[in-house]
């Protein structure tokens, strides 16, 4: 028996990169329950293809090309899917980007690509759709953010300092919209298994440092983020707002260490 506290039911639910990764994974699970999905990314092709895909498993999923890092093409989704759909009830911003290399490596190019897609993106796209959301006086903002949020990992500066923006522009919206009937909350997943990282962590010495540093002693899936997704969207966590949930197997819980316990 379904239970309606976790219902997402005919919900409007955005999802920026929504074409691939933990954005399609988390877009299919919506739809999978019923949820009337939007589809963002910067690609035709793979946006369509991947619209086309989960719409023939559960329905229409919409899909709507747009760069976060352009401002005018952020209003003009935006304005598309009030056009179309009336209301936007949950926002879920997963489009991000990185660059792996040491900071005294990086252009400046290189910085402001990262934080115009991740953090500038994300914080003109919560906006455009939760001035919505504030006179309709009701929604949900979903931002997915890092491990980088508890602690950098060496290498990827300007992405930390993107995610770190996030986790807290998430904490300021939720401070300022709250009494308006608009909770705004963050997922932060652990190392994920998709297309862009699966050479990653296929090397032999990633693996088992990501394995050895994981209690639940397994990386993680896309899908793996549905049900908290799903949560955070829904009524049942109607008293939670400005929360960043960590969802890592468990690798922010602390550090592991190569000491021989025997069979303790």
């Amino acid at each position: 028996m379904s239970d309606p506290l976790f219902s997402v039911k005919d919900q409007v639910v955005l999802v920026s990169g929504g074409s691939r990764g933990i954005g399609r994974g988390i877009a299919e699970g919506f739809a999978e329950r019923e949820a009337r999905i939007i589809i963002t990314g910067r690609d035709q092709s793979t946006l369509s293809a991947s619209a086309k895909e989960m719409g023939n498993e559960h329905g229409e999923v919409t899909p709507i090309v747009c760069d976060v890092s352009d401002r005018s093409a952020i209003q003009q989704l935006v304005d598309k899917v009030m056009d179309q759909f009336g209301q936007i009830d949950t926002l879920i911003n997963v489009a991000g980007v990185n660059r792996r290399m040491l900071a005294e490596q990086l252009a400046m190019e290189d910085y402001d690509f990262i934080m115009d897609i991740n953090l500038n993106g994300a914080f003109a796209l919560s906006l455009a759709a939760g001035k919505h959301m504030l006179k309709r006086g009701k929604g949900n903002q979903i931002n997915i953010v890092s491990l980088n949020n508890d602690r950098p990992l060496k290498g990827v500066a300007p992405y930390a300092i993107s995610k770190a923006g996030m986790g807290q522009m998430t904490r300021a919206f939720a401070m300022e919209w709250g009494d308006r009937g608009v909770r705004v909350n963050a997922i932060a997943p652990g190392f994920i298994l998709t297309d862009l990282t699966q050479k990653l962590w296929s090397q032999p010495t990633m693996k088992e440092w990501g394995l050895a540093n994981t209690p639940l002693k397994r990386l993680g899936q896309v899908e793996d983020m549905v049900g908290t997704a799903i949560y955070l969207a829904s009524d049942a966590s109607a008293f939670m707002t400005g929360q960043i949930l960590f969802v890592d197997g468990g690798m922010s819980a602390g550090l592991n260490w190569p000491i021989d316990f025997g069979d303790q």
